[in-house]
């Protein structure tokens, strides 16, 4: 069984444009992502926890980008806008596992900010490379199995019509209006998941960054000050983002 893909156009001049511009944003993505974790890897000054965990954000950066664009471009190029039942459940599988992978690691990057700067001198035991490993490994794990779970549920409904997707990605909601089964346990399932990620993964952070913010505010020096803000500035400007 396949599912066909609608995309963003059936403009066939447009989509050789989208397929350039997209082509393009995708490898200037794929090769700032792979050269930042080389450049992590080898350099020796880089081997701190803040990098380590820099570079499994890039790393899902690029699962995530890579799970979709690539059938993206090819169907700009193709007639046949189709993808299959395997293809399809892969995508909603990564889809989801990647993104709760990354909400975790943000979370604990917030962690480590907060070690760093209310506990210097404890930095190296409380962020040792064996935490560290559990940091990274508990995100990966639990993404894998969330989305895992998710994506059986999905597939678990039957599917009637035509079977067309209003996207150019396999994506939850889309499948679900393809459904002819019953969606609430799916529905649910979807909510819990997704608002307790949300929730417990903001709420590492937040909570962090409050004693971040209290251990900086009793700093008497404005230099040591403004270094610690800049120290967080980067992760608070992608958790935003």
């Amino acid at each position: 069984m396949e599912f066909i893909l609608l995309g963003l156009t059936d403009d066939p001049m447009l989509e050789k444009v989208l397929f350039v511009v997209f082509l393009v944003i995708y490898l200037i993505m794929l090769a700032g992502n792979l050269c930042m974790i080389v450049l992590i890897k080898i350099n020796s000054h880089l081997q701190t926890p803040m990098y380590f965990f820099l570079s499994h954000l890039f790393f899902v950066d690029i699962c995530y980008s890579s799970n979709i664009t690539p059938n993206m471009l090819y169907n700009f190029l193709s007639d046949q806008k189709t993808i299959s039942y395997a293809g399809c459940f892969t995508q909603c599988l990564l889809f989801i596992a990647l993104v709760i992978t990354e909400f975790y690691i943000l979370a604990s990057m917030a962690l480590d900010r907060y070690v760093t700067i209310c506990s210097p001198l404890h930095c190296s035991t409380r962020m040792s490379k064996n935490i560290c490993v559990c940091l990274v490994t508990v995100p990966y794990t639990f993404g894998f199995l969330n989305g895992l779970s998710q994506t059986l549920l999905t597939f678990h409904l039957s599917f009637c019509g035509s079977l067309e997707i209003n996207r150019f990605y396999c994506t939850d909601p889309s499948l679900l209006m393809s459904a002819c089964s019953d969606t609430y346990v799916k529905k649910m399932a979807m909510f819990i998941v997704a608002g307790f990620t949300l929730l417990s993964s903001l709420f590492i952070i937040r909570l962090s960054y409050v004693f971040i913010i209290a251990s900086i505010l009793r700093i008497h020096s404005a230099e040591g000050r403004n270094k610690d803000f800049s120290t967080c500035g980067s992760h608070l400007t992608t958790v935003t983002i």
